[in-house]
């Protein structure tokens, strides 16, 4: 191993260390960005985070580009300062398929985002890619599980389950296919990242926990059925995202374990991804400033290994 490399290992370790000692400290959550006690030298000095809306943040303040919904503080700005990143390129948004990772995206103002690779370059060091979810169509299924009057928007539950039943014809499950013929497609982002940027070291991250075992209907509109059939395809993507990244030899960042408990069955202190109705500033069903700022966490962990 060079010497740089030591450095870098040493850097990273322990600007994760701080983060993680002053959230044993505080008690109140993660607080990854809270910084160390000294600015240390970086450990990467480029660094690109790519991904949907998982990664941008959309509604947690403050919005640092609207077109993409965007978040000064979301996971990669908090690793990114944490880090003491110098070339910072944060282009991941809201809605992104990993058909906008090569090709342009319209946003839902209308207007056209670049494609997110294009912000990768030769000299790139560090690359986070947290994206798939909107290609399998996870928020689509999520929201055909909600039990819920759409004309008062309160919870009805129906006769049985919505979506645990309904994506199973003929003993094959819909979602399961879906997500087993898209698997490949992160083997692909890892050798198109590698072929634009070869230097970079590359973390492919998960998506975190939705929703408990058995939902908490009524106070979250979903059915308990229908609870647990969400949560289990959130956790076969995560599954066949790290295998894909154990076969191309990149990291898996796990957000599951972390976020078990935190959860938007929790109360509003202990949630870390919202329900239908967010009780703090961030998209329905998506993770909340605590939820990035674990995310963080989890992703410097990761790179200090």
């Amino acid at each position: 191993m060079t010497a740089t490399a030591h450095r870098r290992i040493g850097v990273v370790a322990a600007a994760a260390l701080s983060v993680l000692a002053a959230t044993a400290c505080t008690g109140t959550g993660p607080s990854a960005g809270s910084g160390a006690e000294s600015d240390p030298a970086p450990a990467y000095s480029s660094y690109v985070a790519l991904g949907d809306s998982f990664t941008a943040g959309p509604m947690i303040p403050p919005q640092v580009d609207p077109a993409c919904a965007r978040s000064g503080s979301n996971y990669p700005h908090a690793v990114a300062e944490t880090l003491g990143v110098d070339d910072f390129r944060d282009v991941s948004c809201s809605s992104a398929t990993t058909a906008n990772l090569a090709g342009t995206q319209v946003v839902s103002s209308g207007a056209t985002v670049a494609a997110q690779y294009e912000a990768l370059t030769p000299d790139t060091e560090l690359v986070t890619v947290g994206i798939g979810g909107n290609d399998i169509g996870l928020v689509a299924l999520a929201g055909s599980c909600l039990a819920l009057d759409r004309s008062s928007g309160r919870a009805a539950a129906p006769a049985g389950p919505l979506c645990a039943t309904a994506n199973v014809r003929g003993g094959v499950d819909l979602v399961d296919r879906a997500i087993d013929d898209f698997a490949p497609t992160y083997g692909a982002i890892v050798r198109e990242i590698r072929d634009r940027a070869p230097r970079a070291r590359i973390l492919l991250v998960g998506y975190p926990t939705g929703i408990r075992d058995g939902g908490c209907y009524p106070d979250q509109p979903i059915l308990p059925d229908d609870a647990t059939y969400l949560q289990a395809k959130i956790d076969r993507l995560n599954a066949v995202m790290q295998q894909q990244a154990d076969s191309a030899g990149v990291d898996y960042v796990d957000l599951r374990e972390s976020t078990v408990g935190h959860d938007a069955c929790q109360p509003a202190a202990q949630r870390w991804t919202e329900g239908l109705f967010p009780s703090q500033p961030a998209a329905p069903l998506h993770p909340n400033a605590d939820g990035h700022r674990n995310a963080a966490e989890q992703v410097l962990v990761t790179i200090a290994d």
